[in-house]
This record gives structure tokens, C-alpha cells and sequence, in this order.
């Protein structure tokens, strides 16, 4: 059986995500020629110029950000039909952390990672859109299923997904969340958006693959010491906790968090200590050594 050839293109998107004024923000391009909406830096993977998908991604992020990267990790490949409307893509996403700073490129701003999922901040208790508008909306979509067993299938989607009214949710589904809410018709990249419409809207699948970095952050917070690329080099233990809070959307027990960090052996004093409005905050430093001792050497919270 033979067919028109089928025009796939390779992209190359990067998730690059920094913490400060314990806010977790993500570089995005913002809306021009071609962008609907926010867009994370992107291109496509040119097989002549670019030897590796690492090395075509760093083009682009310098040629679109002005931005050096450093560590990179490969996120997911996201191949689904219909994510951009002019062509078949093949997108292969990476994850990378820098400390802020300043944008050096037009049209590239650091924007907060909660204003694309205000549900997902649950810092200051369980947000008010959870409460007034998700759960109400999702109850209506499980009643809406006239089958039982399909009633009974999104019955046991949602639990998983958001919990219930009595129980906070896993606060790593942050995919499965934001898939349910496309189904449902919450957010604005919806095939069939619904007039209450979820946190701001990215161009093509751009907060899908920001859900799944996002996600994948949350889960590796526990085995991996990822926290410590966001932080200056000398830092103090308030400062730690609120970069893991900042990230993991919820407030730590401080004695509990400081016994973690402690057990853990990721962190040792530097002998200095940084004025505070109180006293002294001692400045601590990463211990490299820690992942040699431990593998999973991250911060282990309940």
C-alpha cells in the first residue's frame, strides 16, 4: 500500500525553569508572528547543522533566549496527531534549571509556573479555584455519564487525579490533572473548550509539556538533589526549604524539613552566616560527595 509521503518534522522544546521570590517560573516567548499564546522556547532539529538533539536544542534556546544552558535532561517525546495545526510534529522536550536572570532577548520573559496552574500552589492551603470551580465541574462530568460503568470509570479517574473534597491529591499527577481538565473541557487547548476556562492558555501543546515537567520535578524532589541548581552557591536552611516548597506547591513542617536535610547529608556548613532581620541565618553549601554515598540522594518529605 503506497500513499503520499507524510511531512513529519522533529522539534526541540525547552522547559527551562528557575525559582525566585519563591515563585517557580519558566522561560516562555511570548505571543508574535506564529504564537498564538506563550510558547516555550522551541525549533526545529536541523539533522545537517545540529550533531546531537542536546546541541540543536542549545541553538535554539541562544539564538531565542539569549540564554547559556547548562545541565539538560531529556523530559519526553510527544508525538500525538494534531499538537500544531500546520504539520505533523515529533517534539522532543528537554528540562534544564538555571538561577534567573534578566532576558536578554525580545519577547522572552520569566513567567511564573502557577499562572498556567493556579490549582497546582496549594502553599497557602487548598486554592479557591479547587474548591469553586474544578470540583463542581467534575462532579458534573462524572453525573454526566449515562453508562455505570463509565460513570464508575471517572469516578475512580477523578479520585486519582484530584482527590476529593476531605483529602488533598498527589501533587505529582500533575499531568494526569491537566489531561483531565482537557478532556473535561477546563482549559482553553481543549478540542471542545467549555466557557469556564482553567489558568492561561500556551500555543499549540506547550502546557502539556510544561504539566509533565512539572510533574516529573515534584517526583524527583525525593531521590534527586535537583534543588540545589536552583539556589545559589552558599545558602541558608530557610532559603532551602522555600525552593522545595516553591516547587512542590505546599508548606513543609520546618523542624521535620531540617531533620530531612540533616539525615540526607546534602548539605554542610560554609562557617559564615548571613545577617537576618532576626539572627544570624548559617550559610550552608551542597555536598557533591552525597550522591556518592546515596544514590537517591534527594530530599525525602512527607
Amino acid at each position: 500500500m503506497t500513499g503520499m509521503p507524510i511531512d513529519i518534522a522533529v522539534a526541540l522544546d525547552a522547559v527551562v525553569a528557575a525559582v525566585s521570590d519563591d515563585e517557580p517560573r519558566v522561560l516562555v516567548r511570548s505571543p508574535g508572528e506564529h504564537l498564538p499564546a506563550d510558547a516555550l522556547p522551541a525549533g526545529t532539529f536541523d539533522p545537517d547543522a545540529d550533531a546531537t538533539l542536546d546541541a540543536g536544542l542549545r541553538r535554539w534556546v541562544t539564538e531565542q533566549a539569549q540564554l547559556d544552558l547548562g545541565h539538560l535532561e531529556q523530559l519526553y517525546t510527544f508525538g500525538d496527531r494534531g499538537r500544531d495545526g500546520r504539520r505533523r510534529v515529533l517534539s522532543v522536550a528537554y528540562l534544564a534549571f538555571v538561577r534567573e536572570s534578566t532576558p536578554r532577548a525580545p519577547r522572552v520573559r520569566w513567567h511564573p509556573w502557577y499562572r498556567y496552574f493556579p490549582w497546582e500552589d496549594w502553599r497557602d492551603g487548598r486554592p479557591a479555584i479547587v474548591e469553586d470551580a474544578i470540583f463542581p465541574a467534575v462532579e458534573a462530568w462524572v453525573a454526566a455519564a449515562t453508562d455505570p460503568q463509565a460513570r464508575h470509570d471517572r469516578q475512580r479517574r477523578t479520585r486519582r487525579a484530584i482527590g476529593t473534597r476531605r483529602a488533598p491529591w498527589n501533587e505529582e499527577l500533575v499531568l494526569e490533572r491537566y489531561e483531565l481538565f482537557w478532556e473535561i473541557g477546563l482549559v482553553a487547548e481543549s478540542r471542545a473548550p467549555g466557557p469556564m476556562l482553567l489558568g492561561e492558555r500556551m500555543a499549540f501543546d506547550h502546557r502539556r509539556i510544561l504539566a509533565t515537567a512539572l510533574g516529573r520535578v515534584r517526583g524527583a524532589l525525593r531521590y534527586r538533589p535537583l534543588v540545589f541548581e536552583l539556589l545559589a552557591p552558599d545558602f541558608t536552611l530557610p532559603e532551602l526549604q522555600q525552593t522545595v516548597e516553591a516547587l512542590a506547591g505546599r508548606r513543609l513542617h520546618a523542624p521535620n524539613f531540617r531533620r530531612l536535610v540533616e539525615d540526607a547529608g546534602l548539605v554542610e556548613p560554609t562557617g559564615a552566616a548571613r545577617q537576618t532581620a532576626g539572627r544570624p541565618a548559617k550559610l550552608l553549601r551542597y555536598r557533591p560527595d552525597a550522591i556518592a554515598e546515596r544514590p537517591d540522594a534527594g530530599i525525602g518529605f512527607r
